[in-house]
């Protein structure tokens, strides 16, 4: 509280546009939950710049220990919102686990993870990744080169397991997206078996974000999809090597959102807006001036309180490259991305991608029609709150009126082949379509019933 009213002190000697502007708000005392990675960044940017304060909210934020406690927070009132897997909202109000009618006004970011695996796995690889003329390997890696790899497993009866941290994370959706696209099953669920294990080649379970690396190095499993810094952390131990960012999986694909319950924005809508200005104007500030406030901010989430990783591995993704092996460091400056290209925009389109993996693999057990999809993402994703907050601060002459899709239908244009590693687009107004394209997975009428496909 100290520091609150330090921090308050400090703004009101100054005369802001969003303080002149102040909504009259319903409830002006929040706590937020987080996961300690990297793309929490908009909420402790939010905090730690004053425009919380600048709203009139006073905000406490909280590391939570895992995605179910997390959002057991929201949905139970112990937090009024939160940093979330953008598949958690969607999977609470269809019913997939804990049922509760959680939406979204704000996508937090753009990429931000990768998939690493153990030196052991990386040095099995080796010889099935084409190589630059430099020696070094060519990007992007297909896990058609860990295909042998997991074959080998097999041949001496020894699974081969992959950590994710969630079932409905996009981490999971990412990880199964990039096996499959090499060959190789990931595993389905069905409704009395959500292991999502049936019929896998690589075995898939839940290990939290900050406890990946040390679960690598004990050799319970031989790699992970995580967000960062974690991916960055095994290079600095010199425990794994990344083989493939999610950029280079799928160009610019959405990622975590600010989740919080339908009640909560019914009861609290000037609450409500006056948080997304905050959130909106903490990701104007991550990428503004082509990325120039990173290093602040690498600084501000290097603390105890936030990620709590050295500054050197937040660095290392989080200001515009990316390590690979140790000394293969290469230039991606989209990596992180927080505000350029629309991502604080909730897209329907977002939405309906992460509904079509749960289909894919069997946590939306029967088949839905396409008005069901785009029924679901406008029920969960609510651009119509992200624009009126938009539009307050465009009028306070704090953003910038090109910067946002006012005229947008809620879906955005096909994601072209040569942005996804297996060369199939992606078009959020025919899930189904889409669905039946991909060469593994359920399509059509086809379910999980015991350890096999029908239909």
């Amino acid at each position: 509280m100290r520091k609150l009213l330090l921090s308050l002190a400090a703004t009101t000697s100054l005369v802001s546009p969003a303080l002149a502007e102040m909504l009259e708000l319903e409830k002006e005392e929040l706590t937020f939950g987080f996961i300690k990675l990297t793309d929490m960044a908009p909420l402790a940017v939010a905090y730690e710049q004053g425009y919380f304060l600048d709203e009139g909210l006073f905000v406490t934020l909280e590391a939570q220990a895992n995605w179910k406690v997390l959002l057991d927070g929201v949905i139970g009132g112990q937090l009024d919102g939160a940093h979330m897997l953008a598949g958690q909202p969607l999977a609470a109000t269809i019913g997939y686990g804990t049922e509760a009618h959680i939406i979204t006004p704000f996508s937090m970011d753009l990429n931000g993870n990768g998939i690493t695996v153990s030196n052991d796995v990386w040095e099995q690889m080796r010889p099935h990744i084409p190589t630059m003329e430099d020696g070094r390997p060519q990007h992007p890696i297909s896990a058609s080169a860990l295909k042998p790899v997991v074959e080998d497993f097999r041949s001496r009866g020894e699974p081969f397991n992959m950590g994710m941290v969630f079932p409905v994370s996009t981490h999971n959706y990412e990880l199964r997206y990039w096996l499959a696209a090499g060959g190789l099953e990931p595993g389905y669920y069905s409704p009395e078996n959500i292991s999502g294990q049936i019929g896998a080649d690589v075995f898939l379970s839940v290990t939290p974000p900050p406890q990946m690396p040390a679960t690598l190095e004990a050799g319970t499993i031989h790699g992970y999809c995580v967000g960062e810094p974690w991916n960055q952390q095994a290079v600095f131990k010199g425990i794994g090597v990344p083989v493939i960012t999610d950029y280079q999986l799928w160009k610019n694909n959405p990622e975590k959102v600010f989740g919080i319950t339908a009640e909560f924005a019914e009861e609290n809508p000037n609450t409500t807006q006056a948080v997304v200005k905050a959130l909106i104007r903490a990701a104007m500030w991550l990428d503004e001036n082509d990325n120039a406030n990173r290093p602040e901010a690498v600084e501000i989430l290097s603390r105890p309180e936030y990620v709590g990783a050295d500054y050197d591995v937040i660095a290392n993704s989080m200001t515009g490259f990316f390590e690979f092996e140790k000394g293969d460091k290469r230039d991606i400056p989209d990596f992180n991305v927080f505000f350029r290209y629309n991502a604080t925009y909730p897209y329907y389109s977002d939405a309906v991608w992460y509904l079509t993996q749960m289909r894919r693999w069997g946590q939306i057990a029967e088949p839905k029609p396409d008005s069901w999809y785009d029924e679901v993402a406008k029920s969960v994703y609510k651009p119509e709150i992200y624009l009126k907050a938009a539009r307050a601060l465009v009028d306070e002459g704090i953003a910038n009126e090109e910067d946002f899709p006012w005229d947008s239908d809620g879906y955005k244009a096909a994601t072209p082949s040569e942005d996804i590693i297996d060369g199939i687009p992606y078009d959020g107004r025919t899930p189904n379509a889409y669905l039946e394209s991909l060469p593994i997975g359920l399509k059509g009428n086809q379910v999980v019933v015991g350890n096999e496909i029908q239909g």
